[in-house]
């Protein structure tokens, strides 16, 4: 009787056109499942290394902007250095001036 019912399910199944899907053994899902992650992981790794990549390359933009903005910062030093000297200069010239002209003045009131 057993045989006449897988016979008639069978025979069932094939006429009503419906086709069933091949089922897959538990190593072949276990092999997609492996490959699956596999491929995730990869995946992550790529994205990871483009981090990893563009980061580099911003930090890079970053140190030569740096090295830029340290050379302009020291040549305004100089100038600032040189201003002042030339400042202190005319200060000083200023400052002669002025002793003599008090001198002169003193020595016109005795």
């Amino acid at each position: 009787m057993t045989k006449l019912r897988e016979w008639s399910a069978s025979r069932i199944h094939y006429f009503s056109g419906k086709k069933q899907k091949p089922k897959k053994s538990k190593v072949q899902v276990h092999r997609l499942a492996w490959r699956k992650r596999s491929e995730e992981k990869a995946a992550a790794g790529k994205n990871m290394e483009l981090k990893n990549l563009k980061l580099y390359m911003e930090n890079m933009s970053i140190l030569e902007e740096n090295e830029n903005l340290r050379k302009k910062a020291n040549l305004l030093h100089q100038e600032n250095l040189a201003l002042y000297s030339e400042f202190e200069k005319k200060v000083s010239h200023l400052d002669r001036v002025s002793a003599t002209l008090n001198v002169i003045r003193d020595g016109a009131r005795v």
